[in-house]
C-alpha cells in the first residue's frame, strides 16, 4: 500500500496535470468568463461544481446558468503552458502573462463576459479610499 502511494506521487510530480488559459462560454448570449490555472482540469471541475451547486463567486455567470441551464456552456482550454525543465519552476509570471493576452484579445467586460476588469494599483486605491470615506 505505502509503495503504491509513493509510485503514484512520484508519477504526479514527473507528470504535472496540463497548466494554462481557460473559458467558460455561453453558447447563448457568448459571453466568456477567462482564467488561468496551474491544473486546468481541476479548475474546470471546481467551476463546474460551483456552478451546479449555485454558489460560483461571479454572480452574473451564476445567474446566466441558472437561467439558461448547464447544456448551454462550454468549457474549454484556449492555450497550454509546457512544463519546465527547470526544477520547481515558478509559472505565475507565465500565467499572469498569458491571462493578460487572452484578457486583451477576447475582452470579456461587462457585455461581452463576466470577468471584471484589472484595475491599476491606482484606482484600487481609489477606491479604496472612496470606500472608506462612504462615497461609494
Amino acid at each position: 500500500m505505502e509503495d503504491n502511494k509513493k509510485r503514484l506521487k512520484r508519477e504526479y510530480k514527473l507528470n504535472p496535470p496540463p497548466m494554462g488559459v481557460f473559458v467558460i462560454r455561453n453558447m447563448i448570449n457568448d459571453k466568456v468568463f477567462v482564467g488561468v490555472s496551474r491544473d486546468l482540469p481541476g479548475i474546470i471541475n471546481r467551476h463546474r461544481f460551483q456552478l451546479k451547486m449555485g454558489n460560483h463567486r461571479n454572480a452574473r455567470l451564476q445567474a446566466d446558468w441558472k437561467e439558461f441551464g448547464d447544456e448551454s456552456f462550454a468549457f474549454e482550454i484556449l492555450e497550454q503552458l509546457n512544463p519546465s525543465d527547470v526544477p520547481h519552476f515558478d509559472y505565475r509570471e507565465e500565467l499572469a502573462l498569458l491571462e493578460k493576452l487572452w484578457l486583451a484579445k477576447l475582452q470579456p467586460f461587462g457585455d461581452r463576459g463576466y470577468n471584471e476588469p484589472i484595475l491599476s494599483r491606482e484606482e484600487r486605491l481609489r477606491r479604496m479610499a472612496a470606500k472608506r470615506n462612504g462615497e461609494v
